[in-house]
């Protein structure tokens, strides 16, 4: 499949100093559309997505989005060149603004599919898929990896991992600034336990001015955001964006300079997505797959434990409608109040 019409972008012309990292079973479309309506610039990625599950599955379930999600970009999983080139070619047709190679991940699942954090000690066969992928499609291809996996250590691994896919002609490298413990440790620990070595992605970019780097790791707040963008060229929050979507509500006027940001208040947010959130129902999708990137909004407000019941607990219930994040709003607007 190839559409030709759609807008490609360069690594220029992308704003990247700000993005949602991919994050399983979270940036899922529905996801992807609350979080757009709280930020127009922020560049968004889809979940992780295999190369199999692409080629050999429905490519439409993990691919489908609203075109009001852009820009979003699509986060793949594999170490074929061929396959990852067709998945690429597949995404550039759907409207993609780039395919994001997946070289951080190390759950032992992935390992075993011989791609993730694993492939950070085959750097040959990483630019051999980025090679093959931008020779197929004229979006940016783009890697996201660790500092380095296991005995790797310092910055001469890290930069000789990027110079080997930087000469394959990738030029934006998304950093997270931990390495990856392969055996003994879970992936949410593999996110915890190593130290984050912001330095060593400030040295990267100092280094190699002429890429595009982008930090990722432990990120909490725009104003930390901030104040990395002083070393690097992006930024990418992961699981604070997600569980407490609100803090990108400030992202438009914060970081890109924005004059206005698209939603005023939590409340506005919720009602602007209700739209969405009914068209959805009509479409089969169940009420708590919808809710459930909501459940963080009301982060640091008093009222947000009664939000959180309210939603999960609702959710559950047989036959629940659109009406029930409705009553969920009156019910923290009227403790506001009080």
């Amino acid at each position: 499949m190839r559409v030709t019409d759609v807008a490609h972008a360069s690594p220029q012309t992308l704003d990247r100093r700000l993005s949602v990292a991919p994050m399983m079973d979270c940036t899922d479309r529905h996801c992807r559309s609350f979080h757009r309506l709280l930020t127009r610039r922020t560049l968004l990625y889809t979940e992780m997505v295999t190369t199999g599950a692409l080629l050999h599955g429905d490519w439409r379930r993990f691919l489908a989005h609203e075109p009001a999600e852009r820009p979003l970009a699509l986060q793949v999983g594999g170490d074929d060149p061929g396959a990852l080139a067709a998945c690429a070619e597949l995404a550039e047709g759907l409207g993609f603004c780039e395919v994001n190679v997946n070289v951080g991940c190390p759950s032992d699942r992935v390992q075993a599919g011989r791609f993730g954090a694993c492939l950070m000690r085959e750097p040959q066969v990483v630019a051999e898929a980025v090679a093959a992928m931008r020779a197929r499609v004229r979006i940016p291809i783009t890697v996201k990896h660790r500092l380095g996996v296991d005995e790797q250590e310092g910055f001469e691994p890290l930069a000789a991992f990027v110079d080997t896919v930087a000469a394959a002609g990738c030029e934006v490298f998304v950093v997270h600034a931990r390495k990856a413990l392969l055996a003994g440790l879970s992936p949410k620990e593999n996110r915890e336990v190593p130290p984050l070595r912001y330095e060593l992605v400030y040295r990267l970019k100092a280094e190699r001015p002429e890429l595009t780097v982008v930090l990722n790791g432990g990120v909490a707040s725009l104003d930390e955001a901030a104040t990395h963008l002083r070393h690097v060229d992006g930024v990418m929050i992961g699981r604070a964006a997600y569980h407490e979507p609100w803090l990108l509500a400030r992202a438009d006027s914060t970081i890109f300079g924005a004059a206005s940001d698209p939603v005023a208040d939590r409340v506005a947010a919720v009602e602007a997505f209700l739209p969405y959130l009914e068209r959805q129902l009509a479409a089969g999708q169940p009420l708590a797959r919808l809710t459930r990137h909501l459940v963080g909004l009301f982060h640091g407000e008093p009222r947000a434990r009664r939000w959180r019941r309210l939603l999960t607990e609702g959710a559950r219930r047989p036959d629940v409608g659109p009406d029930l994040v409705t009553e969920a709003l009156s019910a923290v607007a009227s403790a506001a109040v009080a």
